[in-house]
């Protein structure tokens, strides 16, 4: 697998964002403080953030392990999270709950404005339903939200529970950019960690945003399978990209 992805340690006009089901931090803390800090993100769009009980605390910790802040999320956005460096500057956080279906979990955005130098970015990490009728009527109000965002650039991404073949992922491609697509980069599959046979977790930007390169992280240094195994359920999903000052 490709070993090297352009960063903003080398490239000011460049961010790093990874995607990351991390499952309730259930499973190996180390390993996942290890792969995250291997990705060296300047932003991560979490999902299944701890929602109970001392969630803030544990999601704490798993920033101050990766060098990272909370940026917005967790509990008040039913599971969903970002996280950011000391970069990015904070102009707004908003954590957005979605009409609850009776039987089905709760769901909502964590999103927020950054500005890293010149550039101001919108920022969504969503975990889409199960329910496919859910699902598909949370992509259009994941559009919604990006389009009201009052920015010209925007990132979303998240757990989809979908497949780009899907109906709701592929309606959120043809607004927006999969980033996997436009610039392959890495692994490809994310579902499940140990033998990985589907793509249901992706990165997205808006039209202007260069795609420099998307995927699972494999042969990055620093990322061993050992730790992607031991890290979650899920397969992250790293994306380098180019904001245009704004």
């Amino acid at each position: 697998m490709a070993t090297s992805l352009p960063s903003s340690v080398t490239e000011s006009d460049v961010i790093r964002v990874l995607s990351y089901n991390v499952r309730s931090l259930r499973d190996d803390h180390a390993a996942l403080a290890r792969v995250i800090t291997a990705c060296a993100p300047d932003l991560v769009l979490v999902q299944e953030a701890p929602r109970f009980f001392r969630w803030r605390k544990k999601l704490s910790r798993l920033a101050a392990a990766t060098d990272l802040v909370i940026l917005s999320g967790g509990a008040p956005a039913s599971g969903p999270a970002l996280l950011c460096t000391l970069r990015a500057t904070v102009e707004r956080t908003e954590d957005v709950l979605l009409p609850l279906t009776p039987g089905l979990h709760r769901r909502g955005f964590a999103t927020a404005t950054v500005r890293f130098g010149g550039a101001r970015l919108g920022v969504l990490s969503c975990h889409l339903s199960l329910d496919k009728k859910e699902r598909y009527a949370q992509s259009g109000l994941l559009l919604d939200r990006v389009a009201d965002m009052g920015v010209e650039h925007a990132v979303a991404g998240g757990d989809l529970n979908e497949r780009p073949d899907g109906p709701a992922f592929r309606r959120i491609a043809a607004a927006l950019q999969d980033c996997r697509a436009v610039a392959p980069w890495g692994g490809e599959s994310t579902w499940v960690r140990t033998q990985p046979h589907s793509r249901i977790d992706a990165v997205f930007a808006t039209k202007g945003v260069e795609v420099l390169g998307c995927g699972v992280p494999l042969g990055l240094p620093g990322v061993t399978e050992t730790d992607l195994r031991a890290a979650t359920d899920h397969l992250p999903v790293l994306a380098a990209l180019r904001i245009p000052a704004s």
